[in-house]
């Protein structure tokens, strides 16, 4: 058994003792109550699930095993320019613990050995138009691996309950170790005429994406290992994630979940949020007809936005009520390597008017910007202007968290996920009450 996975064992079976004896005996504590609005407004805040791997402070922002994002930056070993590798987080997130540069290391040679995309599914996204929208290929192209499925294969020969963890674990170093040479196939077909990279297995898991999708350029590979870092995880509740417990809960693999998961992130309300951004800043240009808008001009231009009864992309979240840690990572990274960027300051100047204007309309629990204000304009400065692909990159890197996540569920034996829903009449009775 791997170092990794053999904390991960030790440190599960603690846990799964503890947690039933919590549950065996403070099973009926009552914890929280829930308010009528709660129910009509999408579950918003009510807590409902356990998740291991992060959680979420309004003020704070994403704390991943307790750390936040400023904490990790210093204690994840990093790579040449100094943002924190992701296979360090995955670490963290699966054990508690803050690998050492070898453990890292281990990890990274581990998913290089497990990255050999079947066939199949090369097979698969090549029968599809090109055109065809990057998530729904790359959903697609999960799915069509989902024959190699080790959980699925050793549950029909009857795996016992207490090993559900073992077999989902290796899918998930699987499906990790994959999906950048998926998700870069897909970019390569899509956009570069199917002239596709091979992997140069010298590099570290975030270059090696940056390589096959065609950049060698050292700061877009810095940017790759902050970016699949700060965006692998934020807590449970969150459409992506929770739709990958859901979906697992009722013990289908995690090739199924995570496409599942991956569908989820798609939407517009959502992971697809990236892609309306920068397609906004775009048009908000054009509009003007300047690269380089005022602070005057862009405020007419929300206010116009805002008039028209739409929203501004990339500001508001649903728990946050603060700026996004996230996107301040992200300013600082453009303030450290870009020097000269008429988009980088365009969206610097939208952080400076939007959140007044957003106040103004009081009734904005949060007006700062979130992690996809600031995503899109690196990426198009790194020479990646294709932002329905955008969401892809977000999938990559969410798939560390919610598989980290996935596995600490099987290992605790969570239960199949069964909310019970209401119908109008039962609320407009409790409201009469």
């Amino acid at each position: 058994m791997d170092t990794l996975k053999q904390k991960f064992a030790d440190k599960a079976l603690s846990l799964y003792t503890e947690m039933r004896a919590i549950s065996k005996e403070s099973g009926d504590k009552v914890v929280a109550e829930v308010t009528l609005g709660q129910i009509m407004s999408g579950a918003r805040g009510i807590k409902m699930m356990q998740w291991e791997t992060s959680e979420l402070d309004a003020n704070v922002g994403i704390r991943f095993r307790g750390r936040s994002i400023p904490e990790i930056k210093q204690l994840l070993p990093s790579g040449p320019q100094g943002e924190p590798k992701p296979e360090g987080l995955f670490w963290l997130m699966l054990t508690g613990e803050v690998p050492t540069k070898e453990e890292v290391d281990q990890l990274t040679a581990d998913w290089h050995g497990r990255s050999e995309v079947p066939q199949q599914c090369y097979t698969v996204l090549d029968s599809l138009p090109a055109d065809t929208h990057p998530m729904t290929q790359f959903t697609i192209g999960i799915m069509a691996m989902q024959g190699d499925s080790i959980f699925d294969k050793r549950y029909a020969e009857g795996l016992s309950k207490s090993d559900y963890w073992d077999a989902v674990y290796e899918d998930s170093m699987n499906l990790i170790a994959r999906l950048p040479r998926v998700a870069a196939y897909i970019y390569r077909r899509a956009f570069k005429d199917g002239k596709h990279i091979e992997p140069d297995t010298s590099l570290d898991y975030s270059a090696n994406f940056a390589h096959m999708l065609g950049s060698d350029d050292k700061d877009f590979r810095s940017l790759m290992r902050l970016y699949l870092t700060i965006h692998a995880d934020h807590e449970g509740g969150n459409a992506s994630a929770h739709t990958v417990h859901l979906v697992a809960s009722t013990l289908a693999d995690p090739y199924r979940s995570l496409a599942a998961g991956m569908n989820a992130l798609a939407g517009p309300l959502h992971g697809l949020a990236n892609q309306e951004v920068i397609k906004w800043i775009f048009e908000m240009i054009d509009s003007l007809g300047t690269k380089t808008p005022s602070k005057e001009q862009i405020a007419t231009y929300v206010q116009q936005t805002l008039d028209e009864g739409k929203v501004i992309p990339g500001y508001g979240h649903a728990v946050l009520r603060e700026p996004d840690p996230r996107f301040t990572s992200q300013r600082r990274f453009a303030e450290q390597y870009i020097k000269d960027s008429d988009l980088i300051d365009t969206v610097w100047k939208i952080f400076d008017v939007v959140p007044p204007a957003l106040q103004a309309l009081g009734k904005v629990k949060n007006p700062w910007p979130n992690v996809d204000a600031h995503s899109g304009a690196l990426l198009v400065h790194y020479g990646f202007p294709e932002f329905s692909f955008y969401t892809v990159l977000f999938g990559v890197s969410r798939g560390l968290g919610v598989l980290a996540a996935g596995i600490w569920s099987r290992a605790l034996g969570m239960p199949l996920e069964r909310p019970k829903s209401v119908t109008s009449d039962w609320i407009k009775a409790q409201a009469k009450k």
